[in-house]
Parts: structure tokens; sequence; C-alpha cells
């Protein structure tokens, strides 16, 4: 099997030496492994790993679809999150509104997008007010059989640092005496987001163990 490299032309004659391209006809193996050990610590700094991303994942003995469906539901955070709670409805249709209990008084707004074919679910928040949802919290749920062969399913969870997480952009919508921004906690988003992974985990495993429906039927009714 040969391989056409001539889409390499629509970058230009100095394609194949840009900088940072490493490519194995610019670099033999025996070139690149260097660099590769290079990248590989024992221990790594947590800015360089939690920076700008967090990521979280792992592996839940439960139905895929049954999973989805149960994350698909706002109100499910209620149950798996460590402090996102009493969830209702809003006057805005799919907006929903609740109480983070990380702090007195701080309510949390989401609006929970779902892709059924993708088994994605994007949880949009913020706090405070719900006019402009800038937290995301993307998840997706894997068939373990496609990447593990096994049954089950894998979650993969991600955040990005958005530029609000430093500095609050709405400060008269906070609860007056608050001096905690959600931003203060980003260097424990990965602890906390496994916590809240774990969780999930032992309340689907339960579920799915003694036969019951992951999605409670609170939910469903």
């Amino acid at each position: 099997m040969t391989t056409d490299t001539s889409a390499l032309s629509d970058l230009g004659p100095a394609a194949t030496s840009l900088e940072g391209v490493v490519r194995v006809e610019t670099h033999s193996r025996a070139a690149s492994t260097p660099m590769l050990v290079d990248r590989v610590r024992s221990v790594y700094p947590h800015h360089q790993i939690y920076g700008d991303f967090c990521t979280v994942q792992g592996y839940v003995d439960a139905p895929p679809r049954a999973l989805y469906d149960w994350l698909a539901d706002t109100r499910s955070l209620e149950e798996w999150t460590y402090s996102t709670r009493d969830f209702a409805t809003t006057a805005e249709p799919g907006l929903w509104v609740g109480h983070d209990r990380l702090n007195d008084d701080t309510e949390i707004y989401v609006r929970t997008i779902a892709n059924a074919d993708a088994m994605t679910v994007d949880y949009h928040c913020a706090w405070d007010q719900g006019t402009h949802l800038w937290m995301i919290y993307l998840m997706r749920v894997v068939d373990a059989r496609t990447v593990l062969d096994r049954p089950g399913s894998v979650v993969l969870w991600t955040n990005c640092r958005h530029p609000f997480y430093d500095d609050n952009p709405y400060p008269d919508t906070a609860p007056e005496g608050r001096t905690e921004w959600v931003g203060d906690l980003w260097d424990m988003f990965a602890a906390g987001h496994q916590i809240e992974l774990d969780n999930l985990t032992a309340i689907a495993e339960y579920r799915h163990r003694n036969d019951l429906p992951l999605t409670p039927e609170w939910m469903r009714s």
C-alpha cells in the first residue's frame, strides 16, 4: 500500500520542512526516538498537564446507551456531582437553574446539549446568571466494546480553561458577600472531577448490577 503525499504541495514547497512538523520523511525513527523519550517523565508539573485543559476518563461497567440517556438528563447532575443540587426549569426552554453548594447562595445555570448518535453530553453552565453559559463540560460515552473489547462504557470528560475562570465577567450578579470565584478552584478541577466520575461510576454500576434502570423513575416521570 502506498501513501499519496501530493497533498503536501498545498502548503507550498516548504511543507516537509516546516518548523515543528515531524514526519518519517524528515526524521528517521532513530532521530525521533530521543525526542519521544525526552517528552516522557516520571513526574509532570501540575500546570503542564492541567494548565489550559482538564480531562478525566474512566471505564464504567454499564451499558453505554443507558448511561448516555441518564447523563443526557440535566437532573442526573444532582446524583453524581459533588455539589450541584435542586435543579428546576426556568422560563427559557431547556435552561435549568440549581444551586452549587460549594458556596452559600450560589446559583448555577445549565443547558444540556446532547447528541444521541455520537453519545456526547455537553453541559453549558455558568454561576450566577443564565444569559452567557461559558463553563462548558464536554462529555462523551463510548461503547467499551469498540475501544476495550469488553462490555460496558468508557466516559471521556474535558474542560477547557475559558478566560472567565480567571476573571468574573459578571460581578454584579454574584451574591453579596461571596469572595470565592469558580476559577479559584481550577487547580483542583482534575481531582474534583475524578471524585465525581467515581460517583458516576459507582451509581451506574450499582444500578446495572442490580437490574435497575440507570435513569431513575423520578427522572422518567
